[in-house]
Formats: C-alpha cells, sequence, structure tokens
C-alpha cells in the first residue's frame, strides 16, 4: 500500500490543482477482479469519474497501474497531436498513400488519412510520421504534454512499440484530461481535431472517445465518456498471452465496469 499511496498522491495533486481546489477521492475496488475473472485475464483498471463535484478516482490492482508500459498503439493519441503541431499532417484529409507491401492486417492495405488510420490502428502511417517528425522535436512535445517518461529513444519498429517510452494507467488518465479540457500546450484546432477523430460510438447524451494498444505481451484501453455532468476516464491494461485472441478482452473488461457504474448505458 505505501507504494499506491505515493502514487495516488501524485495523482490526486495534479488533478486536483488543475481542475478543483479539493483533492480528489481514491478507492481502490478489489471487487473488480470479478470482470477480469469472467475473461481470465489479469491487469488493472483506473477509471476517473468527474460527473459529481466530488470526483472519484477508483482503481483496480493499484500496484499494477503504477507500472510503466510502452504505450502501443495508443500512442495514436498524442502522435497525432504531435504530427499536426509539427505541420507533418495539416488535416484530417491529407492521404497517406500505402506503399504497395502487404502487411498484418488488411485494413492497412490501403491508402488512409488521419481519421482512418487512428480507427484503423495503421501502424505504417505513424511510422512515417515517427519519421518526420525526428527524436528531438518528439522529445520537446512529450515533455511539454507531460506524457509518461518523455522518452522517444530506440526501438526498431517505433519508440512506442518496442522502443524506451514508458507510462503508466495514471498518466493515461492525466494526459486525457489535460486534451479534454484543451489544456495541452498546443493549438486549440488540433486538440480539437484528435478528439474527433477517436470517437469510439455516441449515444443521444453521451460520446465515447478512446484507443487501443497492443504490443503483444500486453494490451490497453484507454479514453473516457462525455456525459452532460462530466467526463468519465479510463485506462485498462491487461496481458494478453492468447495474443489477438485475448483483444477483445480490453473493451469487454471496460464496457463491463463502466456499465457499471453507470457511465456506459447498458446494452
Amino acid at each position: 500500500m505505501r507504494l499506491f499511496n505515493a502514487v495516488v498522491l501524485a495523482f490526486s495533486f495534479v488533478v486536483s490543482t488543475v481542475h478543483s481546489a479539493t483533492p480528489l477521492e481514491v478507492v481502490e475496488r478489489p471487487e473488480w477482479k470479478t470482470f477480469f475473472e469472467q475473461h481470465n485475464a489479469e491487469g488493472t483498471l483506473v477509471v476517473l469519474d468527474q460527473r459529481t463535484p466530488g470526483a472519484i478516482v477508483q482503481v483496480h490492482n493499484p500496484k499494477r497501474a503504477s507500472t510503466p508500459y510502452l504505450p502501443a498503439s495508443t500512442y495514436k493519441i498524442p502522435h497525432a497531436l504531435f504530427a499536426l503541431e509539427h505541420g507533418v499532417v495539416k488535416d484530417e484529409f491529407q492521404v497517406f498513400k500505402w506503399d504497395g507491401k502487404k502487411r498484418d492486417f488488411d485494413v492497412w492495405n490501403s491508402d488512409h488519412n488521419l481519421r482512418s488510420s487512428m480507427r484503423g490502428s495503421v501502424v505504417w502511417v505513424y511510422q512515417w510520421i515517427g519519421q518526420q517528425i525526428g527524436e528531438k522535436a518528439a522529445r520537446t512535445y512529450l515533455e511539454k504534454a507531460g506524457y509518461g517518461n518523455a522518452d522517444p529513444s530506440g526501438g526498431k519498429d517505433g519508440y512506442w512499440l518496442d522502443g524506451n517510452i514508458r507510462i503508466n494507467a495514471f498518466e493515461q488518465i492525466q494526459f486525457l484530461q489535460k486534451l479534454y479540457t484543451n489544456s495541452l500546450p498546443f493549438k486549440l484546432e488540433h486538440q480539437r481535431l484528435v478528439k474527433d477523430i477517436i470517437i469510439v460510438e455516441a449515444g443521444k447524451d453521451w460520446i465515447l472517445r478512446g484507443k487501443t494498444g497492443w504490443e503483444g505481451r500486453f494490451g490497453w484501453w484507454v479514453g473516457y465518456v462525455e456525459w452532460p455532468d462530466g467526463p468519465v476516464f479510463f485506462a485498462l491494461n491487461i496481458d494478453t498471452p492468447n495474443r489477438i485472441g485475448d483483444l477483445p478482452k480490453r473493451e469487454a473488461i471496460t464496457r463491463a465496469v463502466l456499465r457499471s457504474i453507470n457511465a456506459l448505458p447498458a446494452n
């Protein structure tokens, strides 16, 4: 509990000083383990519910939530923002021409724009973006955004896939909070565009935004649900020993937990 308390205090301080004068309540939710067990999965989930003045941080497996991991394709959220800031990508309509090389997933084997490459998690588009931005500028953007350890070094396929950058579940939510409030030190129109292209689905009075990620050994789903009375942020990280077979579990577990706290409508 000592490590957990230190991490939570740091997390609470950042959130409370940016968004309110009152420190957030943090609640450990060991009962959420049931949702993981139903899918035979090991992992962590952090939820920040800001629908009421007394916002609550809820966490299952706080030790893992404080452990840094590669962001994998969840990094496409800040990466798209950096690409717009750097001028590598002009707008959502700019076309990235497919090079004709057959890759692992059919959706990758075609031309893409910023929106479709986010939706299809098209790695080659973001590898090209990473090459255009370069390590020095990427480090500057990461430091400005306060994203994880802000280290874009290393990696054969991309520093966010197999390099040295790391981020934990609490930090994922901290970054998403800043994006939600347009308080990142980047152009407002760029933040708004990135939020638009990460919409997953929407209902009459709610919008779900998010991005999955997969490193091979573990997977992410991070994002938030917008409601009229406030957002609910989430960051899930699970082991994926069955590789692709485990990928649906990311959303299944998160959605079940969010439904249990009325942060998503029932099926």
